[in-house]
């Protein structure tokens, strides 16, 4: 009977239960200065938002990347940005999970740019295909699978006549500007209901066209 009392006054609380779990939230671009801003940063815009709304700064450089611990609401997470340029970005994540023992399938999330979206609008997804995006393609080789968590930023279709490489370098110019601002506090936002109360919940309230 003692046993049974002290067990019930000990036992842990239900935060600090789900506490016990760690995600690992990675955003996609590249690392030279002369890309802070473009569309195909919009992952790294994403983390650092994350970043400044919760406080988490990412401090240190390990595993080809830049990150940073800390706490959203009950989670434990890791904000993660590759150094490794956009096409070696598994590079980063695969040691990441692999050091913090952490289950890629159940707990790493992916922020990437799509140009197949309009710019503002995102797409939460439980797995999937690269669908062309050399970051997701060099995730995939490296983890060995593709049912990792991912929310895709719309950065807009490429214009005819367009290179590809130049637009997703390029910059947003004009209501864009506002336009990717709205999209980037959409994913912080899609990002955390996954972790809230799953992906189909996140997928349900974001993946709609903005208004």
């Amino acid at each position: 009977m003692l046993k049974g009392i002290l067990g019930k006054l000990f036992k842990p609380k239900k935060d600090e239960e789900e506490t016990k779990r760690m995600y690992i939230i990675v955003g996609l671009g590249n690392p030279e200065k002369k890309y802070f801003g473009t569309r195909h940063n919009v992952g790294f815009m994403t983390i650092d938002a994350l970043s400044d709304k919760y406080g988490i700064e990412l401090t240190e450089t390990k595993f080809k990347a830049a990150f940073g611990k800390g706490r959203i609401g009950n989670e434990r997470v890791i904000l993660v940005k590759p150094l490794t340029y956009m096409n070696l970005s598994g590079e980063a994540v695969r040691p990441i999970c692999d050091y913090f023992k952490v289950d890629s399938v159940e707990d790493l999330i992916v922020i990437s740019d799509d140009i197949e979206l309009d710019v503002g609008n995102i797409r939460v997804r439980p797995k999937g295909s690269a669908g062309g995006h050399n970051g997701l393609k060099s995730i995939i080789a490296q983890l060995g699978h593709s049912d990792f968590k991912r929310v895709r930023v719309g950065v807009g279709k490429k214009p005819k006549g367009y290179d590809l490489a130049d637009w997703v370098m390029g910059h947003f110019q004009g209501e864009d500007e506002n336009g990717i601002k709205e999209g980037i506090d959409r994913a912080v936002e899609a990002v955390v209901e996954i972790m809230e109360n799953g992906v189909e919940s996140s997928m349900n309230k974001y993946n709609a066209k903005k208004s």
